[in-house]
C-alpha cells in the first residue's frame, strides 16, 4: 500500500493568502502548450492551408476556453451538478468550485471546432482528425492533474498497488483510477489513433475512431472508478461516465462506417 504525503490534499505550485495555482492547472496549461506544438506539425492541417497564427487561435481561443473549459463547465453542471444548477443557475460560472466534464468539453470542441472551420472555410471533418491525434495529450495529462489533486480516485482494493488520497475520508487504498486513465486515454489512445492515421483513412474516420475507443476505455475505467458522491449508480447500475460513453461508441461505429462509405459526401 502507498500512503500518499499532505501535498496531495493541496498540491499547490504557488500559495499566497487565498491565491494559489495548483499542479492541475498547470496540467491544462501543458496540454494546450503540447497540443499546439503537436498541430503545428499536422500534415491535415498544413494541407487546409493553416497558419501557426491561426493554429494558435484554433487551441488556446477556440479550442480552450470556449471548447474544453467553457463546454466543459456546461456540461458538468447539466450531467452532475442538474439540481444545483436549476436552485441557482449562477452557479454555471462559479468555476473555483471545480468541476469540468470530458463529455461537455469534447461537444464544446465540437462545437468550437465547427464555427472556426465555417470562418476559415476549410474542412471541419479534416480539423477534427488534427484535433483528434493530438487529444489524447490532454487527456492523459489532465488525468496526472486529477492524480495530483487527490480527487476521482477508484475504488478500495486489497491489491498492494492500492494508494491511500488524504483527501479520502475513509482512509482506504484505493485503485489509483486516475493513472489507469492516463495510460489508456493518454498512451494507449494515442497510439491507437495514429495506427489509424496510418491507413490513410477518409476525412472523419479519425475522429470517430476517438469516440470508439475513448467511450471502450472510459467505460471500463469506470468499473475501477468511485463513483461520483451525489449520484451514485444509475440505470442498470452503471456510473454517470459509463452512460454517456455508451452513446460515444455506438455513435462512432456509425460515424466510422459512414464516412468509409466511398459515396459519403459530408466534408
Amino acid at each position: 500500500m502507498i500512503e500518499l504525503p499532505e501535498f496531495f490534499n493541496n498540491p499547490s505550485i504557488i500559495e499566497i493568502g487565498n491565491f494559489r495555482i495548483q499542479y492541475y492547472a498547470l496540467t491544462w496549461i501543458l496540454s494546450a502548450i503540447l497540443i499546439f506544438q503537436h498541430l503545428k506539425r499536422s500534415k491535415i492541417l498544413a494541407a487546409e492551408g493553416l497558419s501557426h497564427e491561426q493554429i494558435n487561435d484554433m487551441v488556446f481561443i477556440w479550442g480552450l476556453f470556449f471548447g474544453a473549459m467553457f463546454g466543459g463547465r456546461v456540461g458538468y453542471m447539466i450531467f452532475y451538478g442538474t439540481e444545483q444548477l436549476i436552485s441557482n443557475p449562477l452557479s454555471l460560472f462559479y468555476v473555483w468550485q471545480g468541476g469540468l466534464s470530458f463529455h461537455g468539453g469534447l461537444l464544446g470542441v465540437i462545437a468550437s471546432m465547427f464555427l472556426f472551420s465555417v470562418k476559415k472555410k476549410i474542412s471541419f471533418l479534416s480539423v477534427m482528425d488534427a484535433v483528434a491525434l493530438s487529444m489524447p495529450i490532454g487527456l492523459g495529462l489532465v488525468r496526472l492533474g486529477n492524480f495530483f489533486n487527490g480527487e476521482l480516485f477508484g475504488k478500495p482494493t486489497s491489491g498492494s498497488w492500492g494508494f491511500i488520497f488524504p483527501t479520502d475520508p475513509y482512509g482506504y487504498p484505493r485503485h489509483p483510477s486516475q493513472i489507469y486513465e492516463l495510460i489508456l486515454e493518454g498512451f494507449v489512445l494515442f497510439y491507437v489513433l495514429y495506427l489509424v492515421s496510418k491507413l490513410k483513412p477518409k476525412p472523419g474516420v479519425i475522429a470517430s475512431s476517438l469516440l470508439i475507443f475513448y467511450g471502450l476505455f472510459r467505460f471500463s475505467v469506470e468499473f475501477f472508478r468511485e463513483p461520483d458522491a451525489h449520484l451514485g449508480y444509475l440505470t442498470f447500475n452503471l456510473s454517470m461516465g459509463q452512460i454517456l460513453s455508451l452513446p460515444m461508441i455506438i455513435f462512432g461505429i456509425i460515424l466510422v462506417l459512414f464516412f468509409s462509405n466511398k459515396h459519403a459526401k459530408l466534408s
